[in-house]
């Protein structure tokens, strides 16, 4: 079972329905964390100039990584200010928008509970 991560708060985010050993006491709500990233036009250039020699775009991984994160801890700002202690069932979602795709979207949603 991989372990279910904590935030500064104390706030546990796990995709599972449960927390092996802490049985949920009170369904909160459901809680989301929403980051919206614009594309840097020389990472553009450098991730297609990857695109053709082949590897992978670092720069768009890290970004990637540093939205997902923001995400989840948004996701946990909002269930500490429930009164929850814990997110359960984390879903994360990515969306390319903008004109010509320009922008991603990365959200994160869940249910606060109080485990």
């Amino acid at each position: 079972m991989a372990s279910p991560w904590k935030d500064a708060r104390g706030v546990i985010v796990t995709t599972t329905p449960t927390i092996e050993g802490r049985p949920i006491q009170d369904y909160l709500g459901i809680v989301t964390g929403e980051v919206i990233v614009g594309a840097n036009i020389f990472r553009d250039m450098f991730a297609n100039i990857r695109d053709i020699v082949g590897g992978r775009s670092g720069s768009y991984e890290r970004i990637l990584a540093d939205a997902r994160k923001q995400a989840i801890e948004e996701l946990q700002a909002e269930a500490a200010a429930l009164g929850g202690n814990a997110v359960v069932g984390i879903d994360l979602d990515y969306e390319v928008i903008g004109p010509n795709g320009s922008m991603l979207m990365v959200s994160a949603s869940g249910t606060a509970v109080k485990a």
